[in-house]
């Protein structure tokens, strides 16, 4: 049997209500530390945030909470919920032509508050990365009382033209499943290809960790109706100028999913906020770099004493 302690850590998972969901979370260090919520990404259960890094960051004195979204993850999915094609998704955004989509990044701004008031957390310091990136920022501008500092790793702002894939990838995102490519080699290949080069993971180490990934949890409908709360989601800039707590953007230059200048652009409309630029580093969080973040989000968090 496959040894999963290294992605999935020994943290007993709990159930909480948070707007009406189910939803599942881990936590790591004293409930009694300052706490700090990790908002994952674009189809990323919790197991993405590596088990060193919350470590790192627990025995920095946080109280750190990892948890599923909806629709993946052990959390509640939304079964029967029809995301709306990629041809419409284009237009939207393209030709802003409103679209239905069964939930927004709003609802799951939501989300992640319910699971600060499900724990009895009046304010938490965020990090989110990606998609998660994109929650927390909504999260830091729509309930500024409950957010104490902000940290957006490898996400955008919303803006047209910015933290945009290219087509290839794009497509490659959506490849379709055929009797010759499985899910599992599919996602491998987007792995290696959004990667970081300076920090390369052969295809049997990356197998290996979706693989485990996969086994705790599969739900390929939820893949397409969070790429909906993406691509529907309007545009942040003026809720970005609203922030006012401490915040840090953390960008690979590689970054070939969400390009850098999402990044740059996210800094640049949030008063104060401050740029790390990574070479090497793409849409991952490499190991090697784990230490640089943690102490790049201590002492961002630590600014928040000073508001």
């Amino acid at each position: 049997m496959t040894d999963n302690s290294s992605l999935f850590g020994h943290q007993e998972t709990k159930f909480l209500q948070s707007n009406g969901l189910k939803m599942a979370c881990q936590s790591f260090g004293e409930p009694a530390n300052p706490a700090i919520i990790l908002v994952a990404g674009l189809y990323n259960q919790l197991v993405r945030w590596p088990v060193e890094f919350c470590e790192l960051l627990a025995a920095r004195g946080f109280f750190v909470i990892r948890f599923d979204n909806r629709d993946i993850g052990l959390t509640d999915k939304m079964d029967g919920a029809k995301a709306p094609s990629f041809l419409r998704l284009l237009l939207r955004h393209y030709l802003r032509i409103p679209v239905e989509t069964p939930y927004t990044l709003d609802d799951m701004a939501a989300d992640t508050v319910g699971i600060l008031d499900a724990l009895d957390i009046s304010q938490a310091h965020i990090v989110g990365m990606s998609m998660g990136g994109m929650i927390s920022q909504l999260v830091t501008a729509t309930y500024p009382d409950r957010i104490l500092s902000l940290t957006s790793i490898m996400s955008t702002s919303g803006e047209r033209g910015k933290g945009i894939p290219s087509l290839r990838v794009s497509a490659a995102m959506l490849r379709p499943v055929t009797e010759q490519r499985s899910a599992l080699d599919n996602a491998v290949d987007i792995w290696q290809m959004i990667g970081s080069p300076a920090y390369p993971m052969s295809d049997q180490e990356v197998r290996a960790l979706v693989m485990a990934e996969h086994s705790r949890s599969t739900n390929p409908a939820g893949y397409m109706r969070q790429i909906a709360a993406i691509r529907a989601a309007p545009r942040r800039k003026a809720l970005l100028k609203s922030i006012r707590v401490p915040t840090l953007i953390i960008h690979g230059k590689q970054d070939l999913l969400v390009p850098v200048n999402g990044g740059i652009d996210t800094a640049r409309h949030i008063p104060q906020a401050r740029l790390a630029l990574f070479d090497g580093m793409g849409h991952t969080l490499p190991k090697a770099l784990l230490g640089q973040f943690v102490e790049l989000i201590v002492e961002n968090s630590a600014r928040s004493l000073n508001n």
